[in-house]
């Protein structure tokens, strides 16, 4: 039952620069996320944590902010294993939320702000969430939520405006930063183990429904150190965050920095780049983390007026693959930086790296694993395949997860029985060869699911919502090759005898009910689909 009562906003700086109240102990040991956020407040106090909308935070004051919201949610029973829903965009409250979260020992589960309604109802359903945290702005989306009957026990939302609401649950909500400032700081952290949950990321699935990933401390505290290892970064840091935290690239981004005592730069998204350009040079960003579609967009603005940024020393790609060509061309828009090809999955964060002294003789490789994990590949009945052979790609490490969140039938398809007793692995299901360096390169999805703009996508999802519109009678959907996105979403379509419906109009009826990502960005009419002799479509012959 929802509990809460209508706050006037607030601005946060009112309460920001009351004197810090005293910091728990340093931690010995960083064991959790958060004990690195706490060594950061005693060893580097006024280094600035955070830039946001051109507000800077330092280590001392969004521990202040975290704490305080950490008070509020234990002051609203929120207690170890909770789960807390951020339904935001790339803003200080949804940082607050995350951290507070951690702090109380519960589970952060971070909604993309581009999902819709029936999204983020399965979400908080399925997560068991107590505590939703969401930007005012995206109340068309979750507003009527607050009449239904859900886990939540309590909503807060920030940038509010509640007056006047159509559905006049606006009493049910209160107001982010007026509970921090009513609120006294927690004192210590809850007291947890490595090997308890920080976060569930939820990720599509072959089936339409997203899967929760769950993500221990332990798995997370590794896959940060690791990562900062092989990038080679420090202290020194300034990096730019343009992606969303709802994908784990771009949670990791802030997961690095905070953890090196560095200072994260977040953006809302790359929709603006001459904002984002402006961005970095008074920031002096050194680290650029993009994905294909990004760099895209770099090129081509490139091409009509020349970018340079001598001060970026890190660049990273994930997501897809860089297309041939485009290494050569980003050495001119970053001159000094050294270039990073990834590859990973959400369910153990990152697979693995090529170092960028080797992106020109090993083009195309997406290297080898990154520091402290393996990976191997298997043929379809777990034999071992040679050197050139193709093979299914296994994945050891502490990196990996528990599994899919209330799943057990989606978890045993990823993770299999290792080599020692007891062990598990992931198996990515990706098909990939290994050259005779050990270099591996990926081949091929042996699912359908579809990476577009650094997002997976499931096409049943898509399929499903073409389906619900008068006028069509079967679709399918698949992903064709795109150098600026990965891979392009492409829907076919079969209209009800005598239907005629604008190309335009489907894509305008997906946009009301999916995210932009997920919009296809091409739609063809057929007047069938290829099937098999039981009934079953053929995208194989779609292609």
């Amino acid at each position: 039952m929802l509990t809460g009562i209508g706050l006037p906003p607030m601005n946060p700086k009112s309460f920001a620069t009351q004197a810090i109240t005293t910091l728990p102990p340093r931690p010995r040991f960083q064991r959790l996320l958060h004990e690195k956020l706490i060594q950061a407040a005693h060893d580097c106090p006024n280094h600035t944590a955070l830039v946001t909308r051109g507000e800077q935070v330092s280590y001392a004051q969004l521990l202040d902010h975290v704490r305080r919201g950490a008070g509020a949610m234990e002051a609203r029973g929120i207690q170890r294993g909770d789960r807390v829903v951020i339904y935001a965009d790339n803003t200080m409250e949804c940082v607050v939320g995350i951290w507070a979260t951690l702090w109380v020992g519960g589970v952060f589960v971070v909604v993309n702000p581009q999902s819709k309604t029936d999204k983020l109802r399965y979400i908080i359903h399925h997560s068991g969430a107590k505590l939703l945290l969401a930007d005012e702005r995206l109340w068309p989306q979750f507003g009527s939520l607050l009449a239904e009957a859900t886990p939540l026990d309590w909503v807060w939302c920030f940038n509010q405006d509640l007056q006047d609401k159509p559905d006049g649950h606006e009493g049910q909500a209160e107001d982010f930063w007026k509970v921090l400032a009513q609120q006294q700081p927690s004192t210590i952290p809850a007291a947890m183990t490595p090997v308890d949950l920080a976060a569930l990321i939820f990720t599509s699935g072959s089936t339409g429904i997203p899967k929760g990933v769950t993500m221990t401390h332990q798995s997370m505290v590794f896959a940060r150190d690791s990562l900062t290892e092989y990038l080679r970064l420090d202290a020194d840091a300034r990096i730019l965050n343009i992606l969303p935290m709802a994908f784990d690239y771009g949670l990791y981004q802030m997961l690095i920095a905070f953890g090196l005592g560095a200072t994260l730069v977040l953006e809302q998204s790359f929709t603006y780049p001459g904002q984002v350009f402006e961005v970095m040079t008074k920031e002096g960003i050194t680290v650029f983390p993009g994905v294909p579609t990004v760099f895209s967009t770099l090129l081509s603005m490139h091409q009509k007026t020349a970018l340079c940024f001598p001060e970026i020393m890190r660049v990273t790609n994930t997501a897809a693959a860089l297309p041939p060509g485009y290494v050569e061309k980003l050495r001119q828009i970053f001159p000094n930086a050294l270039i990073y090809a990834m590859y990973g999955l959400t369910e153990c964060k990152r697979v693995s790296f090529l170092e960028p002294e080797f992106i020109d003789l090993k083009q195309g490789s997406v290297g080898k694993a990154i520091p402290g994990t393996e990976m191997f590949l298997l043929s379809p009945d777990g034999a071992p395949v040679a050197a050139g052979e193709p093979g299914i790609l296994h994945v050891r490490g502490p990196h990996v997860m528990l599994g899919y969140w209330n799943d057990p039938e989606a978890t045993a398809k990823m993770i299999k029985p290792g080599r020692l007793p007891g062990e598990r692995v992931l198996c990515a299901q990706d098909w990939f060869v290994m050259d005779a360096d050990g270099y591996f390169y990926f081949k091929g999805r042996s699912d359908d699911i579809i990476k577009t703009r650094g997002e997976k996508v499931s096409p049943v999802e898509v399929e499903n919502v073409l389906f619900s519109m008068p006028g069509i009678r079967e679709a399918a959907v698949i992903g064709i090759p795109d150098d600026k996105l990965g891979q392009a979403i492409k829907a076919f379509v079969v209209l009800e005898s005598g239907a005629s419906i604008p190309l335009g109009a489907i894509k305008q009826y997906c946009a009301t009910r999916l995210e932009n990502f997920m919009v296809p960005q091409h739609i063809q009419t057929l007047p069938e689909l290829p099937k098999t002799p039981n009934g079953k479509v053929t995208k194989k012959d779609l292609l």
